[in-house]
């Protein structure tokens, strides 16, 4: 017999209130601390793909600015109207230096204005009435002509112009400032010779006057600024595969990132190239963002050092050249070299170098990461000697050694066997998994040996499968489970020492790989649910983890509902993060077993009505945490969870 439809859904309603009204238990023992939380728990990772740094970080506009890309020209246009009358060629004769011998000459007849455009990164984004510093390498080889520098909106409109003029014959660099009438995000420059003439072009620049700390030739302020406000305990860089290279002729050097800008070596991007869905034929490496300036972004940031370096592999999913075991000593010397140049006094080789960079005082350098994602025998090989050479000279850092790309199959187990004897310091951990994987994940932790290694889950990333093509969208539903895993990771804090997502930036225009924690255009930082749980577990860390037992939970639901807490000793606050990543609200009945008294705190949200919500630019705010004031009637209260939603409840404690 058929039931009458309005009866069932009478049923069905029934069945919905019965499950949002059953009352989970969360017991918190704030009587009984338990592990230390490591300060540098939460951080963030950060590598150069999807144009996280040129194109992205670092804040140059223009690309290929020293003709240094293997096609010179590339990024570049020749501006040559009909009655415009010279000649552009590309020169290797007497550079203003030989690192970057390329330049471009440029000769014009004078009959009109002759030059040429550089495109940007997918374009320029400028700001109505910002500044923005011009400069150039020139040199006069004929004549008196001038030149004029252009901003051109995506429409054509000049939205600023600047003249330089009477120039040296030897290379000189000069500048200019532009200040733009017009927002625009798809801008675009020409440089214009007028008048009857030669000249010689090199490192054309162009960047806004406001960077991050307004460093001249800085980083991105809107970009930097997420990262500020989430305080990372640790800033892992330079990545990622990209420390290896797909051979080692392209691995990262880190002394060819320090220096005049000028005379750091251009470097093909391996993200160039990797993905054939995704090719990025004018992605290059200035390191215009380069070590220094990666310690000065921790300085900023508050953040801990996290350099990784190459152990002498290459990419395994690629060439995986070696360099034989025995010729292993310049990459364990560039290890020692960098602790130096990073701890070492000014009076010392490399911190000197330092010093001379702008920075006499250590960075306090503590942990180092030895090779990114390798495996095998042939990673172990190469581990052991490094951590015998730093282990003997510099105890005080912590290593970290590689544990492979998945975190559960036969690389990963023989990585285990063979680093808990050699008691590794911390084992690199990664996963990019569906969803579910994060929230059957969030006990992995629980029955680790205390005693071993300690974990640095390095990369991480829920990858919903509700996206199209080869984009995977950042989600609510992904957001939900990482948030669910990390109450794990915080659960079991004395074995977790650190974690971040990855990767950490995209450009919307050029990106390689998908999810990412932030998003980026030419002008605007967009936070996605992901980058504000990120944010939650590092803004709300505590100092000592707390027992935490969860209870009256439906069939379904332990699968489905998450809790950790810890003590922030010097506020005495309490700290209760809950995930429940069901379709239903859920009334929760929370103890603070121990606790005398309980005084006002705060109660932040983060949710959406549908898992599959994400936040755009048009609507960057879809997604993001709400905070109101929190009182508890005593240390046994209740608080609703709704469906789909990560809270954090922050409340005072008596004891």
């Amino acid at each position: 017999m058929k039931m009458p439809r309005r009866l069932a859904a009478l049923i069905s309603l029934l069945a919905v209130t019965l499950v949002s009204l059953r009352a989970a238990s969360v017991t918190v023992r704030v009587d009984q601390p338990g592990a230390a939380i490591n300060p540098a728990m939460w951080g963030v990772f950060f590598e150069d793909i999807n144009f996280g740094a040129d194109g992205g970080l670092y804040a140059e506009l223009v690309k290929n600015r020293g003709f240094e890309f293997p096609e010179p020209l590339m990024g570049w246009a020749r501006l040559s109207p009909s009655k415009a009358k010279g000649e552009l060629t590309v020169r290797t004769d007497a550079p203003f230096t030989p690192g970057n011998p390329h330049y471009v000459r440029l000769q014009s007849e004078g009959t009109a204005p002759f030059g040429l455009s550089n495109e940007g990164f997918r374009g320029m984004g400028v700001r109505a009435n910002e500044a923005y510093n011009f400069s150039a390498r020139v040199r006069r080889i004929a004549g008196a002509p001038k030149l004029t520098v252009r901003l051109y909106g995506s429409d054509g409109t000049v939205l600023a112009s600047a003249e330089l003029r009477d120039f040296s014959d030897t290379w000189e660099k000069y500048p200019t400032t532009l200040h733009p009438k017009a927002t625009d995000a798809k801008a675009w420059l020409a440089v214009l010779v007028e008048g009857a003439g030669t000249l010689d072009l090199d490192f054309v620049s162009l960047f806004p006057e406001h960077t991050w700390k307004n460093r001249p030739a800085g980083l991105r302020a809107d970009m930097v600024q997420p990262l500020a406000d989430m305080h990372p305990g640790f800033l892992r860089f330079p990545g990622g595969c990209i420390v290896e290279g797909t051979d080692l002729a392209r691995r990262y050097e880190w002394k060819k990132t320090i220096g005049p800008v000028e005379e750091r070596p251009l470097l093909v991007n391996r993200w160039n190239y990797e993905f054939l869905h995704r090719p990025a034929p004018d992605y290059y490496q200035s390191f215009g963002l380069g070590f220094y300036e990666y310690f000065q972004l921790c300085e900023d940031i508050g953040a801990q050092p996290l350099p990784i370096l190459n152990c002498g592999m290459a990419c395994q999913f690629n060439s995986g050249e070696l360099c034989p075991l025995d010729q292993l000593d310049p990459y364990i010397q560039d290890a020692l070299d960098l602790i130096e140049f990073a701890n070492g006094p000014a009076t010392s080789p490399w911190g000197a170098k330092r010093a001379a960079l702008g920075h006499p005082e250590p960075f306090h350098l503590q942990l180092l990461g030895v090779g990114n994602e390798q495996w095998g025998q042939d990673y172990i090989d190469r581990y052991t000697k490094f951590a015998a050479v730093l282990k003997a000279k510099h105890p005080e850092i912590s290593l970290v050694a590689a544990a492979g790309p998945d975190p559960g199959d036969a690389r990963f187990k023989l990585a285990w066997e063979k680093l808990r004897p050699l008691h590794a310091d911390l084992v690199d951990e990664h996963s990019y998994a569906r969803p579910e994987w994060f929230l059957d994940g969030a006990h992995r932790y629980d029955d680790y040996d205390r005693n071993g290694p300690k974990v640095f889950m390095g990369e991480y990333a829920a990858h919903s499968t509700k996206g199209s093509g080869s984009r995977k969208p950042n989600n609510l539903e992904s957001a939900l489970a990482e948030a669910a895993f990390m109450t794990g990771l915080e659960r079991n804090a004395d074995v977790v020492r650190m974690a971040s997502y990855a990767p950490l930036f995209a450009h919307v225009d050029a990106w390689q790989w998908t999810p990412d924690l932030l998003w980026t255009d030419n002008l605007h930082t967009l936070r996605t649910p992901n980058y504000h749980v990120q944010s939650l577990f590092a803004r709300n860390r505590g100092d000592r983890v707390l027992p935490v037992a969860l209870g009256g939970l439906a069939t379904g639901e332990e699968k489905r509902v998450f809790a950790s807490s810890t003590m922030e000793e010097a506020s005495s606050q309490v700290i209760i993060k809950l995930v429940n990543a069901t379709a239903n609200d859920s009334t929760c009945t929370v103890d603070l077993a121990g606790a005398r008294e309980v005084k006002a705190g705060t109660l932040t949200v983060l949710r959406a009505d549908n898992p599959e919500a994400v936040n755009t630019f048009a609507a960057p705010n879809d997604v993001a945490p709400r905070v109101t004031d929190f009182a508890a009637p005593g240390p046994k209260f209740e608080v609703t969870l709704p469906a789909n939603s990560f809270s954090v409840i922050r409340v005072g404690v008596g004891r």
